[in-house]
């Protein structure tokens, strides 16, 4: 009887440690440290608050725009560059919007288990993404040979540092398709990766269009 309460009580300890301190597998599960791991789902979760401070960040920017087009001082003028400034502006808006369809595309292969077909997708969108980048500093060239700086008037202030934040959002962006093609995902499952870079990707896309929208409408104007 003692020897059967003994191994009762060794059984019972090694179930503790099995859901206390063991490596399970799963999200929200405790690794070997004994530490709770994150959910997989809570870095959806975070990212999703995460974008929508980004989102409120450029409605006060452009919110800021507008307030200050209006003021009585009468000192916005119109981003007078010539139509080659908004055909780049437009093209880069062009190679925006494929590279959410080519991430679409590899988010779906990595999905099915294809594995090159994921690598091979998430690399062209992230190509992509730096053409952007490399058109956005086109944009910028032309302005300045237009006699259009940071400091000219306001509607060029604007559409510098509208620029330059998503730029450097996006440049965030590039660096997370990176990793999550490229380097081992310790504290989440790589399609918790993917979906929280495809995210991030996908607003970064939209806040773009929102901010061309807004300097076709009120830069030029």
């Amino acid at each position: 009887m003692h020897e059967s309460a003994l191994a009762d009580r060794a059984g019972l300890a090694a179930g503790n440690i099995g859901s206390g301190g063991g490596l399970i597998d799963g999200g929200g599960r405790r690794g070997g440290s004994g530490a709770a791991k994150t959910p997989d789902r809570a870095y959806v979760t975070g990212m999703t608050i995460a974008l929508s401070g980004i989102a409120m960040f450029f409605v006060a920017i452009v919110s800021a725009a507008v307030v200050r087009r209006g003021a009585p001082s009468g000192d916005w003028q119109p981003i007078r560059a010539g139509s080659e400034l908004w055909q780049i502006l437009s093209l880069n808006t062009a190679v925006l919007l494929a590279s959410s369809f080519t991430l679409a595309h590899a988010r779906s292969r990595g999905r099915s288990g294809d594995e090159n077909g994921f690598r091979r997708w998430w690399v062209v969108t992230t190509v992509l993404g730096v053409l952007f980048l490399a058109g956005q500093l086109l944009a910028w060239r032309l302005l300045e040979a237009a006699g259009l700086y940071l400091a000219t008037n306001p509607s060029s202030s604007f559409f510098y540092l509208a620029t330059a934040a998503h730029g450097v959002h996006l440049a965030a962006g590039i660096i997370a398709l990176l990793l999550a093609a490229f380097r081992p995902v310790r504290r989440m499952a790589r399609i918790t990766a993917m979906e929280v870079a495809s995210r991030y990707w996908h607003a970064m896309d939209a806040i773009w269009i929102f901010l061309f929208l807004f300097l076709i409408f009120g830069g030029r104007a």
